[in-house]
Parts: structure tokens; sequence; C-alpha cells
């Protein structure tokens, strides 16, 4: 496969694999190197590449994987997530700002999840990936996802329903 095919192959989920990284990185720089790594080593086994079902499934593992390594090395433990789909473009102001305000208020009960958990909403409520891809590229069955998933998505419904009573998180 030339670098052209390659390039064909990978860009339709690029920016993906940028995003899992700087949700799990928080740096710019950090998931761009991240990315940049993932992309060498796809690129390595280019030969091998087409034979795959799923290229993008084993790049978003390699991401994960990749990210996970990092993070043990450095021991950080700040996330922050990554979606910039939040707002409508064309609501006024104040509604601009309650919607920040909002995501904001999720952005920190998401970051207080288990790591797993947060991994899973990152690929499932932001990436929108399907089940079956996040079973394999978190090595879960897809039960165990959609458990995990729920357990966190009531957290956030929870923590959101004090924070809506009561004004603080």
């Amino acid at each position: 496969m030339n670098q052209k095919e390659f390039m064909q192959l990978i860009n339709p989920f690029k920016d993906k694999i940028f995003r899992l990284a700087k949700r799990l990185l928080v740096s710019t720089e950090e998931a761009e190197d991240a990315t940049q790594e993932v992309l060498v080593k796809l690129w390595s086994k280019n030969d091998s590449l087409e034979q795959l079902k799923s290229v993008e499934a084993m790049a978003m593992t390699m991401t994960k994987n990749y990210c996970l390594d990092q993070l043990k090395s450095k021991r950080a433990g700040n996330m922050t997530i990554v979606h910039s789909n939040y707002t409508d473009g064309s609501a006024g102001l104040q509604k601009r700002v309650e919607d920040n305000d909002a995501w904001r208020w999720v952005e920190k009960i998401i970051n207080q999840l288990p790591e797993q958990q947060k991994l899973i909403v990152q690929m499932r409520d932001i990436e929108e990936m399907e089940f079956e891809e996040i079973s394999k590229i978190m090595e879960m069955n897809e039960q165990a996802i959609r458990t995990a998933l729920s357990r966190a998505r009531k957290t956030i419904r929870e923590n959101m329903t004090k924070t809506n009573n009561y004004g603080i998180g």
C-alpha cells in the first residue's frame, strides 16, 4: 500500500484518534504526539492492514493502550473531556453561556468517574462509536460495556440533578 492509499484508509478516523488521545492525555501536544505515534505504528503494519476487519478499531485500541502507558509512566491523574459540538451556534448569548456552564459541570462529573467509565462515555456518547467497536477496544463484552455506560450515565444524571437543585457541585 502506498502513502496515498494509506492516508485514504486512515483519514476517516484520524480525528477520532486525536480526540481519544486528547481525552486521555489532556495536553494537545501529547495528544498530537500520541496520534503521530499510532499513525507511524499503523504505517509500519501497512502491508497487513488491508486484511484487517476494522483498521479503525485497531487504531483506537492502539491509541488507548499508548495513552494508558503514557499515563502510567507519568502517574497523571487529571483528564479532561474533548467535545465541541454541544452548543447551538444560532442560540442567544444567554443560552450559549448556560450550555457552556452545563457542559463544564458534566465534564467535571465525568472526570470523577472511574477510568473505565470515562473511556466508555468518551467513545459511546462523544465519539458515537458502536458497542461492538468499544467492546473490541476495551476488550470487554458488550453487556459489560452497556452496564458500565449505564452506571456512568446514572452518576452523571444524579450529580447534575444535585447541581441543578442546589446550584452547587
